[in-house]
């Protein structure tokens, strides 16, 4: 049966290290005689992809810091410095920049695949939850890193995402003091935000590792959501198929992010980050990194406070209950017609939410901001659970093997899905 490793040392080092420690053994079965539904398309090649970045965004970071001075005087100075007396200083910093932005894309698209083909439904909720912390985890990395270099917008970024913990009731005064190190961002917040962009990284990998892990015990989902039931006919071996068109989908994702690097570098960013940190001049709109504005419109459009603080969290939180949330039994979208228009509606929602976020506060960005949050929550919390009960759904193939074999249409023998709940 595939899947298990039929790994067999050769050699009495290779026997002896097997004995001891089977670490060869266990990189055959996960990576070479992993059974992969043979359905898979393109879409599920970007955990791959997300790998990859998170490798180098740790290696260029590490070599970053080793010419980076994290005190308030010296920041801005020391990455000009990185940019012009490094030896390929300019290149190591343009990676890592356009490398978050890189990382984001990747994820997002990632989320969008699992939220469209059911990836978080039973029994894979252990599998989505560790994907949306890893993705919190991002957040928090990349937004300490932003800072960093002490730009305007790094500064002022930093003043105002921090002091919005200060909404809080009780306890936010203390926590904005404990992240700033004093009662101002200066050089104990800029120390702080050094010190976690560098550790965050390594734990986002062990979580990464446990989302792994959960991911080879209860298997891969696949576009028609069907289980495997024979792994001989519905399955392939990880390699070499898996691997060879995760390879196809990396190149041409570097290509792509190669663009950014050496002809765009700075597209993505904020022009007022070239210009040193003043906390005596405010710039006229302040706004986060481009894959922070969807969650900073849902902020922006709550008038209260301590309200905006909590639909933005909520924002995220609403993932992690996501299983639970959709009642429907059937997994695919490509076999959930009204699930389609909805989602689709979904993506659209979320991407005018990234531009509403790099607007002014003022109407009629403020209203239709809010038009796009209740969307955005009642997507979740109506519109889902409301499907599972009532949407039609069309017949499910009775085997990944079937739906390949069976062409584009239906397959002879299907049987329907679930009609209706109740």
């Amino acid at each position: 049966m595939q899947g298990h490793s039929t790994y067999q040392p050769k050699g009495g080092v290779a026997k002896w290290l097997e004995d001891r420690l089977p670490i060869v053994g266990l990189v055959h079965s996960s990576a070479v005689a992993y059974p992969v539904p043979r359905n898979l398309n393109y879409f599920w090649t970007f955990g791959g992809i997300l790998t990859f970045m998170l490798v180098a965004q740790i290696l260029t970071g590490v070599v970053l810091a080793m010419h980076y001075t994290p005190e308030a005087t010296k920041a801005f100075a020391s990455v000009e410095k990185i940019m012009r007396d490094v030896n390929y200083g300019w290149l190591l910093r343009y990676l890592h920049a356009n490398g978050a932005s890189m990382f984001f894309i990747a994820v997002y698209l990632h989320i969008f695949r699992g939220m469209y083909y059911g990836s978080y439904k039973a029994p894979r909720e252990i599998l989505w939850i560790l994907g949306v912390l890893i993705f919190l985890l991002m957040m928090a990395t990349a937004f300490m890193g932003y800072v960093l270099p002490w730009g305007q917008m790094s500064f002022w970024g930093a003043t105002v995402i921090t002091n919005l913990f200060s909404a809080l009731p009780g306890v936010g005064e203390a926590i904005v003091t404990w992240l700033w190190g004093g009662f101002a961002v200066d050089n104990p917040t800029l120390n702080r935000f050094f010190a976690l962009h560098y550790l965050l990284p390594f734990i986002i990998a062990g979580v990464v590792g446990l989302h792994i892990w959960a991911l080879h015990h209860v298997g891969q989902n696949n576009p028609t959501g069907v289980e495997v039931k024979d792994f001989r006919k519905d399955t392939l071996p990880f390699t070499p198929y898996a691997t060879l068109k995760d390879a196809v989908a990396l190149v041409a994702f570097l290509l792509f992010f190669s663009y950014f690097v050496f002809y765009v570098p700075n597209y993505l960013g904020h022009a007022d980050n070239y210009i040193e940190a003043n906390p005596l001049v405010t710039p006229s709109h302040i706004v986060p990194e481009w894959y922070f504005l969807p969650f900073y419109a849902i902020l922006r459009a709550i008038p209260s406070k301590l309200g905006g603080v909590i639909a933005m969290f909520g924002a995220i939180a609403v993932l992690f209950v996501l299983p639970w949330l959709d009642t429907s039994k059937v997994r695919s979208g490509n076999y959930r017609p009204m699930f389609r228009i909805f989602f689709g509606l979904f993506v659209a929602n979320a991407i005018l939410l990234g531009w509403l976020g790099s607007k002014p506060a003022e109407q009629p960005y403020v209203a239709v901001a809010q038009a796009a949050t209740v969307y955005y929550f009642g997507y979740f919390l109506v519109i889902l659970p409301l499907l599972g009960w009532y949407e039609k759904t069309k017949p499910l193939p009775n085997s990944i093997a079937e739906s390949v074999l069976g062409g584009h249409g239906t397959p002879a023998g299907a049987v329907a899905a679930p009609e209706r709940r109740g």
